[in-house]
């Protein structure tokens, strides 16, 4: 473990790794589409799919970070079409989430009284990895600020990049596990009431919709 330990500290330097940290950190927790949409799952169907989306979130960010450090991010990053074409997805997908949401909102309070199955944490996972592989702030963590922690001169970078992710991502859980469970015990107050309860699930929804349009409406960053 020591001989490990030593590796990853030669080839990153402490330096780079708490540089990148308190990066990541500023990006994450102001809040964008990853933490939107965790906030709109939570108060449409509560804290368990609320988590279970941010694990399918981070799986898919992680992804995201697989692909800038075998260098398919560098190109989404430097071509505005493939980036257009990644964002647009992203919120088009995040569009239909909430009409979709919005639209059965009137059944909320029943879904809420029975157990959750297990195919609904699928879902909930399927779901939050298809927003994070194509959320734009992942590409622009991954793409455009990663390569700057990384020590080029120790050599593997590839490695250094997937290694450094790992610090966003967790950051990312914490981040976004606390505003869906802050956003599920908000929800418990609604839900004590089937009106309350549809119009919480319509107002995350709305939510979710409104997500997909900034996105679709959010100029490429350089």
């Amino acid at each position: 473990m020591t001989r490990i330990r030593d590796s990853v500290i030669k080839v990153i330097p402490p330096a780079n790794l708490l540089g990148y940290a308190l990066a990541s950190f500023v990006l994450i927790v102001i809040p964008g589409p990853s933490v939107l949409f965790v906030v709109g799952r939570a108060l449409a169907y509560g804290r368990r799919t609320a988590l279970a989306t941010v694990c399918g979130n981070s799986a898919g960010n992680y992804v995201v970070a697989i692909c800038v450090a075998i260098g398919v991010g560098a190109l989404v990053q430097r071509s505005a079409q493939v980036f257009t074409v990644v964002k647009l997805a992203g919120a088009l997908y995040l569009v239909w989430l909430g009409i979709q949401a919005f639209r059965r909102r009137g059944t909320l309070a029943s879904a809420f009284a029975e157990a959750t199955e297990a195919r609904s944490d699928r879902r909930a996972v399927r779901e939050g990895f298809l927003v994070g592989v194509t959320n734009p702030k992942a590409l622009i963590l991954f793409g455009a600020v990663l390569p700057q922690f990384v020590n080029r001169a120790a050599g593997h970078v590839p490695l250094q990049m997937l290694l450094l992710s790992l610090v966003s991502i967790m950051i990312g859980l914490v981040s976004d596990s606390t505003w869906g469970v802050a956003a599920s015990r908000l929800r418990a107050w609604f839900a004590r009431s089937p009106r309350r309860f549809a119009l919480v699930g319509g107002a995350g929804g709305l939510a979710m919709i409104g997500v997909g349009v900034s996105v679709a409406l959010t100029g490429r960053k350089s």
